[in-house]
């Protein structure tokens, strides 16, 4: 089977090859998927590159990159329904903890990770679902449904900021997001009630103004230590804040008063290491979202497969409004 693969950190350009590889088996349990579509994400990049703290060379001799995709069932391991076989689906956690991801021609994984896709939903969408599509779901319904809440989204242009003001609205959540200025117009699209530009200086006044002067249930959080003050202001008493993301401020100093008398909970969101529960909650809420056309995941740009790097280094670009996804033929 053709793949991308490295075995070693380093620019995309540099470390990305496409190669020839033996179509894997699935083994008990395991699915073997053809993938149509693979989708990059941000940590695909960042680990590939090498950021992430302590870890200095890939934990496998050489890696397919890549966790989310989509694509057709073509063979079942003992123990899976041959009913199986050519079912449309979606893959979660395709490289997490493992050395090939979804990159390539085909994969081989558990079968509880390939999902099967909702009739009439593409494997563009499909390959959105995975770390964009799950974070958004779980992280607006992670404590339930939100009808007649306030609902704070940062950075709602972003991926997941913007499926999740979807999802809020169609929860029937009052929806307040944060964005630049140059996407306030997209994101009002998106549905949210009210648009603000994250820079404004009197950005905690607007979101009090925006709630009716009572604060929101809950944050939607992609930038933790940069909003880390703010959030206590504008955070009802006993209000949750799901915190996805901090990646301008990986070591935020806490001003602990503030959210103690207000008894917030921060729920750190690591979509990776989801519970069973939790995230079949949030499978569903992506379904119904996509079957009642109330969520429509936003394609920013597609590549071929030789053409892998080129989409690593876009999926790291600011301002970028969407999934970046590559074809896999």
């Amino acid at each position: 089977m053709r793949a991308i693969s490295y075995n070693k950190f380093g620019p995309a350009s540099d470390v990305l090859d496409i190669c020839e590889l033996p179509t894997p088996s699935p083994a008990p349990g395991e699915v073997l998927v053809r993938l149509a579509v693979s989708g990059v994400n941000p940590s695909d990049a960042k680990a590939r590159a090498g950021t992430r703290p302590g870890v200095t060379k890939p934990a496998f001799e050489r890696i397919i990159p890549h966790s989310d995709g989509a694509g057709v069932i073509e063979a079942v391991g003992d123990g899976i329904p041959p009913a199986r076989i050519g079912e449309r689906v979606w893959i979660w956690n395709g490289q997490w903890q493992r050395a090939f991801g979804t990159a390539a021609q085909y994969i081989a994984l558990p079968s509880d990770q390939a999902v099967a896709l909702p009739e009439g939903v593409s494997f563009d969408v499909g390959a959105t679902l995975g770390i964009p599509g799950l974070t958004a779901a779980h992280t607006v319904f992670g404590s339930g449904d939100v009808a007649g809440q306030t609902l704070l989204i940062s950075g709602g242009a972003g991926a997941v900021g913007h499926n999740a003001v979807q999802l809020a609205k169609a929860g029937g959540a009052n929806v307040i997001t944060t964005c630049s200025a140059a996407a306030m117009d997209r994101v009002h699209a998106a549905g949210a009630d009210h648009v603000f530009d994250y820079r404004s200086e009197a950005l905690a006044h607007d979101i009090m103004q925006a709630s009716g002067g009572q604060g929101v249930d809950r944050a939607v959080e992609v930038e933790f230590g940069q909003n880390v003050a703010l959030l206590p202001e504008v955070v009802k008493p006993n209000g949750t804040i799901a915190a996805y993301g901090s990646g301008k401020d990986m070591a935020p100093v806490l001003p602990f008063g503030p959210y103690l008398f207000k008894a917030i909970t921060i729920d750190v969101v690591l979509i990776y290491l989801l519970p069973a529960g939790p995230r079949q909650n949030a499978i569903q809420r992506l379904h119904s979202a996509l079957s009642a056309g109330s969520l429509s995941p936003a394609i920013h740009q597609r590549f071929d497969l030789v053409d892998c790097a080129a989409a690593q280094d876009a999926v790291m670009t600011p301002g970028r409004a969407g999934a970046v996804l590559v074809n896999i033929d």
